[in-house]
């Protein structure tokens, strides 16, 4: 497995950590294909029944695309960069054990997008998250999409259309997060819970889930066609290079 990603393991739980803190655990290439072949590689370990999804550090869950990647992005690589994050969301939704968010920090973006399509998510009052690409002129559409299998309509376009995050508390109340603990017990109760729904009747387990995922990737390529269209389009007219170009020169990048 690459080292942008680290497994650990407790007991059957395998907890499956994002390792790029110095970037805020944001999705590079390399991540992205390393968290869908590692998801790939558990799903098919029979020693494995549960899945948590993490970051490395106390910051960030995962911050969105990595923006230094992001800023040198030419059009004709748009559906390939852009394929390989919606890989993870897909991987997520297609690995047939439990997989469970323990949101430790910011989950932004991309970040956001692979708690959303979790099976269940844990954070703590310290936490934020949200969808804020389109002030970084990015449309966003798959973002709105997963949104839409949560929120209703009102919401989803307040979220997506200002790029807001949102405080854990509000998560909370909103119905995207299931448990909220202290920031010291988030990945102990992931792997708890992961493991009270692994000890589910495997039938009824592997139909309720397969269901889920049926309804979830009934609109996928849909919302992926969409998101590829509008990135190419902002990126054509150097829109998304300007705003993040700006936003990183004033962090001195």
């Amino acid at each position: 497995m690459s080292n942008v990603v680290e497994v650990e393991r407790k007991g059957e739980i395998a907890i499956l950590r994002f390792n790029r803190p110095e970037n805020l655990n944001a999705i590079s290439v390399a991540l992205a294909k390393g968290v869908a072949a590692s998801l790939i590689e558990l799903d098919n370990d029979d020693s494995v029944t549960g899945i948590v999804l993490t970051g490395a550090g106390d910051r960030a869950f995962c911050a969105g695309v990595d923006l230094q990647e992001a800023r040198h992005m030419q059009v004709a690589d748009i559906e390939q960069w852009f394929g390989g994050a919606c890989n993870i969301y897909r991987q997520i939704l297609m690995t047939n054990k439990p997989v469970i968010a323990a949101i430790n920090g910011i989950a932004a973006g991309g970040g956001f997008q692979m708690a959303l399509v979790s099976d269940l998510r844990v954070c703590h009052p310290g936490a934020r998250m949200g969808q804020p690409e389109i002030n970084a002129a990015i449309p966003s559409i798959m973002g709105s999409y997963w949104m839409s299998l949560h929120l209703g309509w009102s919401k989803n376009q307040e979220l997506s259309m200002t790029g807001r995050l949102m405080e854990a508390g509000e998560a909370h109340d909103l119905g995207l997060i299931n448990y909220m603990v202290e920031a010291d017990q988030v990945v102990a109760k992931a792997c708890e819970v992961a493991e009270t729904l692994a000890a589910k009747p495997a039938v009824a387990w592997a139909r309720t889930k397969a269901r889920f995922r049926e309804i979830a990737l009934s609109g996928f390529d849909e919302a992926f066609r969409a998101g590829v269209l509008g990135q190419q389009e902002s990126y054509a007219k150097g829109e998304a290079q300007a705003v993040i170009e700006a936003f990183l020169a004033s962090r001195g990048k």
